[in-house]
């Protein structure tokens, strides 16, 4: 089944704080240019070209035509390789994502189809897609009404967890604290809902701007946290009490017959 489509960025950077680099002379921007490492002087763009390092200080030119005829495959095709549960993709691969919507009128049944037989098999759909002139693993889910599509991360990309997580070992904790925790994450279960996320830095740097731009004080800076608490059974205890909830008994150890 073939199906047309059109590929949507997902994501918007217009919402940012953006600085230009100034002189601090004159106040007036700078930009940045190429220049010769060896004679110091600028060089056009139609004299640069990318190189790639073979060996100390010797480099092989990569011609824009040279990377055009690599054919990894069609920048127009999205042919899928094969199908993976959802619950199985591991979200440390996912990179960047982007709707996907039908091409035209004529796509719209193909596309309907196509999007409600994965949904109700659960299952994502993977392939691979030229973005930027480079190669990129993709897998495409039903998403609402439409569907979306995200770029993954490579393989070779990823740092093993087993170097990380190596140095970590069990450890013993009184069961109750346990108990405890797992009552304050009922208390604090909700629906996962992004409208709500704060972005602090990004509120601070407007709070700075605005008051630069009125000639007021900049705007306090936040306190230092406090220093971790040792006592972490009376922590939860205490968090316990703020929601409203009582420490569970501890249950009597059993007495053993005679």
């Amino acid at each position: 089944m073939t199906c047309g489509v059109k590929i949507v960025g997902a994501t918007s950077e217009a919402s940012k704080i953006h600085f230009k680099i100034l002189n601090r002379k004159d106040g007036l921007p700078v930009k940045s240019v190429y220049a010769d490492e060896k004679t110091g002087k600028t060089v056009d763009a139609e004299d640069q070209v990318k190189g790639f390092e073979v060996e100390k200080d010797e480099f092989l030119q990569i011609e824009p035509a040279d990377i055009k005829a690599l054919k990894l495959t069609s920048d127009h095709t999205l042919e899928v390789g094969e199908f993976v549960a959802i619950s199985e993709i591991d979200t440390r691969y996912l990179e960047k994502p982007y709707y996907l919507i039908p091409a035209d009128g004529a796509a719209v049944e193909a596309y309907g189809v196509i999007r409600d037989a994965m949904k109700n098999k659960g299952v994502a759909a993977r392939s691979c897609i030229v973005l930027y002139q480079r190669g990129r693993e993709v897998v495409i889910q039903p998403y609402g009404k439409g569907m979306v599509m995200t770029e993954l991360r490579n393989h070779n990309e990823m740092v093993a967890e087993d170097s990380v997580f190596e140095g970590l070992t069990k450890s013993k904790y009184d069961p109750e604290l346990l108990e405890i925790a797992g009552m304050l994450i009922d208390k604090k279960v909700t629906t996962f809902d992004p409208s709500k996320f704060e972005d602090t830095y990004e509120d601070a740097l407007i709070a700075m701007i605005d008051a630069k731009r009125k000639g007021e004080a900049p705007p306090k800076a936040a306190p230092k946290p406090k220093e971790n608490v040792i006592n972490l059974a009376e922590v939860l205890k205490k968090s316990l009490k703020q929601e409203g909830l009582a420490t569970p008994k501890k249950s009597e150890p059993k007495r053993k017959s005679a």
